[in-house]
């Protein structure tokens, strides 16, 4: 399926790479900045029977359906100009039904018909017809048509029909009194009256013949997956407000994405978005702890930017060449690999930490273990150099005193991070918008949430593989 073009564009999203932050194709963060995603928008109902949608779309948002738009064209001459096809004696379907596969975009398809009419936009899921209580289905088929009417011209779309017009359910006696219901409504209004119809289904097969014969649903096309090109299209429409690496081919994804839908698309480009907002938290999590931890090497830069096999770096040197390493500084170190993971953490949850951090955690460890075995910097080993092969007793001691440093260290930067949550949060977002920062850079961003000196003493580079 395109796979590497597919991890090229996830990994240059944003100044995403190909590996740190983690190799899982999915994150559900728990908090996430607005300014890295913007909050979903929900439809908004007016006061007649909160069913008139008013974030209705146009034609411009629908890409990759080029031949089912150009067959709903003249619904929309309809619309604009009723009397146009009146004054012939012409008269347009009554309902009209689309047809296909789940995302390929037939519910915003009948919004743009509205939005491109300038008409209202009457919507209705199959599913919230029916309820426990007998009558209910019914009587909301009702409201909605009466309201429909007062509203002329206007669209009433009906989502999942196959909810209430299935062959399937025609032994529940409610939900066949709201297909009767439906069918009445529809058979008592002219087709001349200004109100078109519409539903949509992927379950095509399985409605009752009596809504597809002439005089109803007699309109029927099909949406498709979009084809290389709709791709395309599709993806650009979804990263025009997004930040772009300059060598991203576009085309190259869409050939690399055979039988995507609009939906898929839009996933796909969701999770890019989300992998690249993981990755300027973790290497803002290196940085922060670096900057506000005693002993810590000064920062030289920091990147989301893939690298090699990382998909960022933060990038630190020494002030002054070292001939000896104090216990202060190993401390520091030990903190600094922590801090993208527990950035990861705090931002996203427990849940959904990657294994970007595997490179931090083997690093970490191995410093641990030189600390305990090879420098005497642990109070239950005492001052001693581990011989090369331990007996199984002191290696049992050693692992014990590894992972104590380990867990102390994870302690400390959680505690840092969670004070300095606002540095975190300015920091990802200037990383997300420019990608790459130097060490002043980092300062002036920080700065306004400083809230006490910072603290950078001393050639590591925490790369994320």
């Amino acid at each position: 399926m395109g796979a590497a073009a597919l991890q090229k564009y996830i990994g240059s999203l944003g100044g995403i790479g190909a590996s740190g932050v983690g190799s899982s194709s999915s994150y559900s963060p728990k908090e996430m900045n607005k300014d890295i995603m913007p909050e979903k928008k929900t439809n908004t109902y007016s006061n007649d029977n909160s069913m008139v949608l008013q974030n209705v779309k146009t034609f411009k948002d629908v890409k990759g359906c080029d031949d089912a738009k150009k067959e709903l064209e003249e619904v929309v001459e309809y619309l604009k100009n009723p009397s146009k096809f009146t004054r012939l004696g012409g008269k347009l379907p009554k309902g009209i039904l689309l047809t296909g596969a789940p995302g390929t975009g037939k519910t915003l398809l009948a919004k743009a018909i509205a939005g491109e009419a300038g008409v209202p936009f009457f919507y209705r899921a199959g599913s919230e017809f029916e309820e426990m209580f007998v009558g209910v289905g019914a009587r909301r088929v009702r409201s909605l048509f009466q309201a429909a009417k007062k509203k002329a011209p206007c669209i009433v779309f009906i989502d999942e029909i196959d909810a209430v017009g299935s062959t399937r359910k025609q032994w529940e006696g409610h939900t066949k009194k709201t297909l009767h219901q439906l069918l009445v409504e529809m058979d008592g209004f002219e087709q001349n009256e200004g109100i078109i119809v519409m539903a949509a289904t992927n379950l095509a097969d399985i409605l009752d013949p009596a809504l597809t014969r002439p005089g109803r649903f007699d309109r029927h096309i099909v949406v498709p997956s979009p084809d290389v090109r709709g791709r395309q299209e599709i993806l650009e429409l979804y990263l025009q407000d997004k930040p772009v690496a300059n060598d991203v081919d576009i085309n190259a994804i869409a050939r690399s994405t055979p039988g995507f839908n609009g939906a898929d698309l839009a996933n796909l480009v969701n999770i890019a978005a989300i992998k690249a907002a993981l990755t300027a938290y973790h290497e803002s999590g290196h940085a922060i702890v670096a900057l506000n931890t005693q002993g810590a090497h000064p920062i030289h830069k920091a990147t989301i930017l893939p690298r090699g096999s990382a998909l960022g770096m933060v990038t630190q040197l020494p002030s002054q060449d070292e001939t000896s390493i104090s216990k202060k500084q190993l401390l520091a170190r030990l903190d600094v690999c922590m801090g993208g993971r527990v950035a990861e953490e705090l931002i996203f949850g427990e849940d959904n930490v990657t294994t970007g951090a595997r490179n931090d955690l083997h690093t970490a460890t191995e410093l641990a273990q030189y600390m305990v075995s090879n420098c005497g910097m642990s109070d239950a080993i005492g001052p001693v150099h581990v011989k090369e092969r331990p007996s199984v007793e002191m290696q049992s001691r050693i692992d014990a005193e590894v992972v104590k440093l380990l867990r102390e260290a994870y302690g400390r930067v959680k505690r840092l991070l969670k004070k300095h949550e606002k540095q975190l949060h300015a920091l990802a977002n200037a990383l997300l918008e420019r990608e790459t920062l130097t060490a002043d850079e980092i300062n002036k961003v920080v700065h306004p949430y400083q809230e006490e000196p910072q603290f950078s003493f001393q050639d590591e580079e925490f790369a994320l593989t």
